[in-house]
């Protein structure tokens, strides 16, 4: 089960140390507004339901302490391999620059911080789009 910060699930990206701390900085800095996971092992296995639209997340730091709200704006489930090119770009890490072929799989692929479990090309994979509500700051 995921942490719980007044109420509002955490979302703690990647993995904590350098990697966190650049997906946080391209949260805060407005270039990623989306993000992705595996069905099973990153929602079944933690007991959890899938973000909602209008949903509220505590993005957290490497401690665990609250860094911003994030606001879920629209999210769907779509195989891995079918991740579009614009869902691939909203990661904030460039993908969008390695477009050499219909989908992102290999280049969004390289990119994903739970080795051991890869994705296959039919892993059930949630995207969730979101914005900024605000940053600096505890959740109200």
């Amino acid at each position: 089960m995921w942490g719980r910060i007044e109420g509002l699930r955490v979302l703690g990206l990647g993995t904590p140390g350098g990697l966190r701390a650049e997906l946080n900085g391209l949260v805060l800095s407005g270039a990623k507004t989306g993000t992705a996971g595996l069905l099973e092992h990153d929602y079944r296995a933690e007991g959890e339901e899938l973000e909602r639209a209008g949903e509220r997340l505590a993005l957290v730091d490497d401690d665990d302490q609250p860094i911003a709200v994030i606001e879920v704006t629209a999210v769907e489930v779509v195989p891995f391999g079918e991740v579009t090119w614009e869902f691939a770009d909203s990661e904030g890490r460039g993908t969008a620059r390695w477009n050499t072929g219909p989908t992102p799989t290999a280049a969004f692929g390289t990119a994903w911080d739970t080795p051991s479990t890869p994705p296959q090309r039919s892993s059930a994979c949630p995207s969730a789009w979101s914005n900024l509500r605000s940053s600096r700051t505890r959740p109200r």
